[in-house]
């Protein structure tokens, strides 16, 4: 009978299965402990948790912590696969109705732990941009819907002082109304010049879009046309709703790449039947 030929590629095979059922076996026994301390937690008299530890496990608190926070977050989860105790760990910074697919999609059980660590601080960091984003978006939103709605209700004032044949009060509701468009203009100007600083946003207005899009606005902007006010309302929206949907990819991306591609072909079939609408 032939002996079994020890390459070096079985032997790197050999560890690497005693290295994966020892991070399983940590892991697991760390679960363990979370739970009996849980336990023991539930026990002991308020105030004397620190001293009990120190006297009977010689845990610090942060260490108490995760073991406990491990046993409850990770019972009955699937993501733990091959990871290490400190990988587990460094994923308890991600909110845990993500973790199983951001584990997933950076590849966890197959980074360092300092690799692990920095790829849940450049997603806290895009989270924190997007968030920006949006507030920035919705304060733009709110700011060209009262501008709208002040041009509207000066125009109807006017033309109210027009047919009563006050001449005074339609002289200020002259002056009133330009200032107000002159505010609605400039305020266009400073959005057509800020840019969308969206990181890693592939999805971007076409420039002859954006042209045509700065003609409209100019024509909106007319005095004289209630219909054309409400349309720049609901047109605003939409250009402040299409902000948000490009910001939201942005955060599908880096979640979930292949449904991100989904959710981004949904939005250019939709775009394309409202191009089709429009003919």
């Amino acid at each position: 009978m032939s002996e079994l030929v020890r390459t070096a590629q079985v032997i790197a095979a050999e560890i690497r299965s005693i290295d994966a059922q020892t991070r399983e076996i940590v892991l697991r026994s760390a679960i363990e402990i979370g739970k009996r301390l849980n336990e023991a937690k539930a026990l002991v008299s308020h105030g004397e948790w620190g001293a009990w530890l120190e006297a009977n496990v010689h845990y610090s608190y942060s260490t108490a912590n995760n073991f406990m926070r491990i046993a409850e977050e990770y019972k009955d989860s699937q993501t733990l696969g091959n990871l290490s105790y400190s990988q587990a760990v460094a994923l308890l910074g991600v909110p845990a109705e993500e973790r199983e697919q951001f584990a997933a999609g950076v590849g966890a059980e197959n980074l360092s732990t300092r690799e692990l660590q920095q790829a849940i601080k450049e997603k806290k960091q895009l989270e924190k941009e997007l968030k920006k984003i949006q507030q920035a978006a919705e304060k733009d939103r709110k700011a060209r819907e009262e501008l709208a709605e002040r041009v509207s209700q000066l125009q109807i004032e006017l033309a109210d002082a027009k047919i009563a044949g006050d001449a005074e009060q339609a002289q200020k509701l002259q002056e009133a109304l330009a200032e107000a468009q002159a505010k609605v203009k400039q305020l266009e100007k400073e959005l057509r010049a800020k840019p969308i600083d969206v990181p890693a946003v592939v999805e971007k207005i076409p420039e002859e879009v954006e042209k045509e899009l700065a003609e409209l606005r100019k024509k909106v902007a007319q005095p004289g046309n209630e219909t054309a006010i409400k349309f720049k309302v609901q047109f605003e929206a939409l250009g402040s709703g299409f902000r948000d949907l490009l910001a939201t990819l942005v955060e599908i991306q880096s979640a979930d790449p292949d449904m991100h591609e989904k959710y981004r072909g949904a939005v250019l079939g939709l775009i394309g039947k409202m191009s089709e609408t429009l003919r």
